[in-house]
């Protein structure tokens, strides 16, 4: 135990150099998945397949090439917070290639959580929103991660709590990102039922981007579908989808309107509210609570979920 929990404190000059020396993959692998977002697109338009919106596309491409650009801005930011975290704690975990294998299952519940949360908690919904706006379901929609959406890594931290290493950390989450990659297309249909039953696939995440019931709030994990099973959300893949949220947005190509709009929303609700709890219902309840609230008080004010 003392070989696995035994590491000592990283030094300011030590993770610096761990930071400058671990790859971000997420950016190596960013003309893969072009190329495999315009092998879609350029097949779906042989099969006069509308896959892809201009405007949509457009949208969710800015949308990404912003996500990226912040992250590497904050990359520095992030990378030491862990390793704050990593030196508080006294059972640090050494850097061995294997602790990756427990911290991604660890990390994927935790992502499961915080996924989950934000679509229940109405102040994370608005910085997980734009993932959902689109209306056409292609591998374009993985690009569209919100700006602001590092104020989750709140949820997150217990994973630095537990010990391991803050490389091991990055490197988790890069690989749990690159894996979302594969699974928004509707050309892999069902696999193999043991696949099913373990993962998240093209067709349990479709389930997930649905804006009709029994699809909405369903299939929240972002690896292995059973966390979902476990904790009574998972729904399969029956009636065809229709993706987006239930009112969409109108202005689909403005990767601010994409990323704020619902951040917006929040701001007005608030305003207009007439107590303090009202106030504090439209910033953290349920966005679907909320959306039923509004309608009551005034039809015409909807919450888009």
């Amino acid at each position: 135990m003392d070989e696995l929990f035994g590491a000592k404190a990283l030094s300011f000059h030590e993770v610096e150099l761990f930071m400058r020396n671990s790859p971000n993959i997420i950016v190596y692998a960013a003309p893969v998945m072009f190329f495999f977002v315009l092998l879609e697109y350029l097949v779906s338009l042989y099969q006069n397949r509308l896959l892809y919106k201009k405007e949509e596309t457009l949208g969710s491409i800015l949308v990404g090439l912003g996500n990226v650009g912040i992250g590497l801005l904050i990359k520095t930011l992030l990378f030491f917070l862990f390793a704050l975290v990593y030196n508080l704690v006294p059972w640090r975990m050494s850097f061995n290639w294997w602790t990756f294998i427990p911290c991604y299952i660890i990390f994927d519940f935790l992502s499961y959580w915080t996924h989950r949360f934000s679509h229940h908690i109405r102040f994370f919904w608005a910085s997980h929103v734009p993932h959902h706006s689109g209306e056409q379901y292609n591998l374009s929609v993985s690009f569209r991660l919100s700006w602001v959406q590092y104020i989750k890594i709140i949820f997150v931290l217990p994973i630095a709590l537990i010990g391991f290493h803050p490389v091991i950390i990055f490197i988790t989450n890069q690989v749990a990102v690159l894996f979302q990659f594969w699974v928004h297309t509707e050309y892999i249909k069902c696999l193999h039922p043991a696949i099913e039953y373990v993962f998240a696939t093209p067709s349990n995440h479709r389930v997930h981007h649905g804006s009709q019931r029994p699809y909405i709030n369903k299939n929240f994990a972002a690896t292995f579908i059973l966390w979902d099973r476990i904790f009574g959300t998972f729904q399969k893949e029956e009636a065809d989808v229709t993706y987006g949220i239930t009112h969409n947005i109108q202005n689909k190509s403005n990767p601010l309107h994409i990323n704020f709009h619902e951040h917006i929303s929040i701001i007005k609700d608030v305003v207009r509210a007439k107590s303090l709890r009202e106030a504090l219902f439209y910033i953290f309840g349920d966005p679907e609570d909320v959306g039923d609230h509004k309608n009551r008080n005034d039809p015409q004010r909807e919450v888009k979920k």
